[in-house]
Protein backbone atom coordinates (compact mmCIF):
# COMPACT_ATOMS: atom_id res chain seq x y z
CA UNK A 1 0.00 0.00 0.00
CA UNK A 2 1.55 3.32 -1.22
CA UNK A 3 -1.11 5.58 -0.04
CA UNK A 4 -4.67 4.95 0.99
CA UNK A 5 -8.20 6.74 0.41
CA UNK A 6 -10.64 6.81 3.81
CA UNK A 7 -13.83 8.01 3.87
CA UNK A 8 -16.30 8.38 7.05
CA UNK A 9 -19.72 9.08 6.90
CA UNK A 10 -22.25 9.22 9.12
CA UNK A 11 -24.62 11.32 11.03
CA UNK A 12 -24.27 14.03 13.89
CA UNK A 13 -23.87 12.77 17.35
CA UNK A 14 -22.71 9.03 16.00
CA UNK A 15 -19.00 10.02 16.78
CA UNK A 16 -17.75 9.82 13.18
CA UNK A 17 -15.09 12.25 13.60
CA UNK A 18 -13.96 11.06 16.97
CA UNK A 19 -13.06 7.19 14.64
CA UNK A 20 -11.77 9.25 11.86
CA UNK A 21 -9.27 10.83 14.53
CA UNK A 22 -8.87 7.82 16.41
CA UNK A 23 -7.74 6.23 13.12
CA UNK A 24 -5.18 9.03 11.81
CA UNK A 25 -3.59 8.62 15.75
CA UNK A 26 -2.79 4.55 15.21
CA UNK A 27 -1.72 5.30 11.77
CA UNK A 28 0.42 7.57 12.78
CA UNK A 29 1.98 4.93 15.14
CA UNK A 30 2.18 3.19 12.77
CA UNK A 31 4.94 5.55 11.00
CA UNK A 32 2.80 6.76 8.23
CA UNK A 33 1.76 9.99 6.81
CA UNK A 34 -1.38 11.16 7.76
CA UNK A 35 -3.99 13.64 7.17
CA UNK A 36 -7.14 13.74 8.81
CA UNK A 37 -10.08 16.27 7.85
CA UNK A 38 -13.44 17.05 9.05
CA UNK A 39 -16.66 18.19 7.16
CA UNK A 40 -19.22 18.83 9.30
CA UNK A 41 -22.94 19.20 7.94
CA UNK A 42 -25.81 20.03 10.50
CA UNK A 43 -24.22 17.91 13.18
CA UNK A 44 -26.41 18.79 15.39
CA UNK A 45 -29.10 18.18 13.99
CA UNK A 46 -28.78 15.08 13.10
CA UNK A 47 -27.55 16.40 9.46
CA UNK A 48 -24.87 14.15 7.65
CA UNK A 49 -20.83 14.43 9.02
CA UNK A 50 -18.06 13.42 6.98
CA UNK A 51 -14.33 13.23 7.71
CA UNK A 52 -11.47 11.99 5.66
CA UNK A 53 -8.04 9.87 6.49
CA UNK A 54 -5.72 9.81 4.10
CA UNK A 55 -2.50 7.62 4.64
CA UNK A 56 0.98 7.50 2.45
CA UNK A 57 1.59 11.32 1.88
CA UNK A 58 -1.57 12.32 0.27
CA UNK A 59 -1.70 16.30 0.49
CA UNK A 60 -5.61 16.81 -0.64
CA UNK A 61 -7.85 15.74 1.75
CA UNK A 62 -10.73 15.61 -0.64
CA UNK A 63 -11.98 12.31 -1.90
CA UNK A 64 -13.69 12.80 -5.36
CA UNK A 65 -16.02 10.64 -7.33
CA UNK A 66 -14.84 6.93 -7.80
CA UNK A 67 -11.67 7.47 -5.33
CA UNK A 68 -12.45 6.07 -2.11
CA UNK A 69 -10.22 2.87 -1.40
CA UNK A 70 -12.15 2.13 2.24
CA UNK A 71 -15.72 4.18 3.07
CA UNK A 72 -16.78 3.43 7.06
CA UNK A 73 -20.07 4.39 7.30
CA UNK A 74 -22.19 4.87 10.22
CA UNK A 75 -26.00 4.86 8.71
CA UNK A 76 -27.43 2.69 5.76
CA UNK A 77 -28.29 5.75 4.15
CA UNK A 78 -25.60 7.54 4.47
CA UNK A 79 -23.54 5.03 2.87
CA UNK A 80 -26.38 4.38 0.38
CA UNK A 81 -25.14 8.53 -0.47
CA UNK A 82 -21.47 8.33 -0.38
CA UNK A 83 -21.69 5.57 -2.92
CA UNK A 84 -20.18 7.83 -5.49
CA UNK A 85 -17.50 8.50 -4.03
CA UNK A 86 -16.54 4.78 -4.31
CA UNK A 87 -15.58 1.99 -6.64
CA UNK A 88 -16.15 -1.22 -7.41
CA UNK A 89 -13.01 -2.13 -5.91
CA UNK A 90 -13.62 -0.14 -2.66
CA UNK A 91 -14.16 -1.85 0.88
CA UNK A 92 -16.89 -0.48 2.47
CA UNK A 93 -18.19 -1.07 6.19
CA UNK A 94 -21.45 0.11 7.27
CA UNK A 95 -23.79 -0.18 10.28
CA UNK A 96 -26.99 -1.50 8.98
CA UNK A 97 -28.94 0.55 11.40
CA UNK A 98 -30.94 3.39 10.30
CA UNK A 99 -31.48 6.43 11.70
CA UNK A 100 -34.95 7.68 10.69
CA UNK A 101 -34.74 11.38 9.16
CA UNK A 102 -36.81 14.20 10.26
CA UNK A 103 -38.12 13.68 6.26
CA UNK A 104 -39.10 9.94 6.97
CA UNK A 105 -40.65 11.11 10.47
CA UNK A 106 -43.09 13.68 8.74
CA UNK A 107 -44.11 11.53 5.75
CA UNK A 108 -42.54 13.25 3.37
CA UNK A 109 -40.23 10.54 2.12
CA UNK A 110 -39.64 6.48 2.33
CA UNK A 111 -36.54 5.33 4.07
CA UNK A 112 -34.98 3.54 1.47
CA UNK A 113 -34.93 -1.06 1.63
CA UNK A 114 -31.92 -1.93 4.06
CA UNK A 115 -31.84 -5.49 2.82
CA UNK A 116 -32.51 -4.45 -0.94
CA UNK A 117 -29.35 -1.92 -1.14
CA UNK A 118 -27.28 -4.09 1.18
CA UNK A 119 -27.51 -6.70 -1.34
CA UNK A 120 -27.07 -4.01 -4.62
CA UNK A 121 -23.84 -2.96 -2.49
CA UNK A 122 -22.38 -6.43 -1.75
CA UNK A 123 -22.66 -7.41 -5.41
CA UNK A 124 -21.04 -4.16 -7.13
CA UNK A 125 -18.46 -3.84 -5.06
CA UNK A 126 -15.05 -5.56 -3.86
CA UNK A 127 -16.10 -6.19 -0.32
CA UNK A 128 -18.44 -5.35 1.98
CA UNK A 129 -19.27 -5.73 5.77
CA UNK A 130 -22.24 -5.09 6.74
CA UNK A 131 -23.30 -5.24 10.83
CA UNK A 132 -25.27 -3.87 13.46
CA UNK A 133 -23.12 -1.85 15.37
CA UNK A 134 -25.38 -0.77 17.66
CA UNK A 135 -26.50 -3.79 18.91
CA UNK A 136 -22.35 -4.76 19.15
CA UNK A 137 -21.65 -1.44 20.78
CA UNK A 138 -24.89 -2.01 23.44
CA UNK A 139 -23.07 -5.93 23.96
CA UNK A 140 -19.81 -3.98 24.97
CA UNK A 141 -21.49 -2.29 27.23
CA UNK A 142 -22.19 1.37 25.81
CA UNK A 143 -24.33 2.71 23.03
CA UNK A 144 -22.36 5.40 21.80
CA UNK A 145 -19.36 3.28 21.01
CA UNK A 146 -20.89 2.45 17.45
CA UNK A 147 -18.20 4.48 16.34
CA UNK A 148 -15.40 1.92 18.04
CA UNK A 149 -17.37 -1.16 16.53
CA UNK A 150 -17.13 0.05 13.18
CA UNK A 151 -13.02 0.77 13.83
CA UNK A 152 -12.67 -2.56 14.53
CA UNK A 153 -14.56 -3.95 11.68
CA UNK A 154 -12.31 -1.55 9.51
CA UNK A 155 -8.96 -2.86 11.24
CA UNK A 156 -10.41 -6.70 11.06
CA UNK A 157 -10.19 -6.34 7.38
CA UNK A 158 -6.69 -6.52 7.68
CA UNK A 159 -5.94 -4.08 4.40
CA UNK A 160 -4.57 -1.58 6.33
CA UNK A 161 -0.91 -1.10 8.10
CA UNK A 162 -2.66 -0.79 11.50
CA UNK A 163 -3.03 -3.59 13.59
CA UNK A 164 -5.19 -4.36 16.40
CA UNK A 165 -2.55 -3.55 18.93
CA UNK A 166 -1.86 -0.38 17.77
CA UNK A 167 -5.69 0.53 17.62
CA UNK A 168 -6.30 -0.46 21.25
CA UNK A 169 -3.56 1.16 22.23
CA UNK A 170 -5.15 4.37 20.77
CA UNK A 171 -8.15 4.02 22.16
CA UNK A 172 -6.55 4.00 25.74
CA UNK A 173 -4.49 6.86 25.32
CA UNK A 174 -7.74 8.97 23.79
CA UNK A 175 -10.96 7.82 25.50
CA UNK A 176 -11.81 9.07 28.72
CA UNK A 177 -10.43 6.30 31.33
CA UNK A 178 -14.19 5.70 32.85
CA UNK A 179 -15.27 5.04 29.21
CA UNK A 180 -11.78 2.67 28.10
CA UNK A 181 -12.70 -0.95 28.90
CA UNK A 182 -16.42 -0.64 26.77
CA UNK A 183 -14.69 0.93 23.75
CA UNK A 184 -12.36 -2.05 23.55
CA UNK A 185 -15.21 -4.85 24.00
CA UNK A 186 -16.59 -2.65 21.70
CA UNK A 187 -13.43 -3.07 18.93
CA UNK A 188 -12.99 -6.62 19.90
CA UNK A 189 -16.48 -7.21 18.94
CA UNK A 190 -16.28 -5.34 15.60
CA UNK A 191 -13.37 -7.06 14.93
CA UNK A 192 -14.96 -10.19 15.57
CA UNK A 193 -17.64 -9.98 13.39
CA UNK A 194 -15.83 -9.54 10.11
CA UNK A 195 -16.66 -11.92 8.20
CA UNK A 196 -16.79 -10.91 4.82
Amino acid sequence: MDTMKILFSGVGGQGTLLASRLMGEAAMAAGMDVRVSEVHGMAQRGGVVESTVMLGGLKSPIISTGEADMLVSFEPLETIRALNRCSRNTSIVTNIRPITPITVKLGQAEYPDVDQWIAFIKSNYRRVCAVDADELARQAGTAKAVNVVLLGVLIGLGELPVTAQMMKETIRGKVKPKFVDANLNAFELGISSVSC
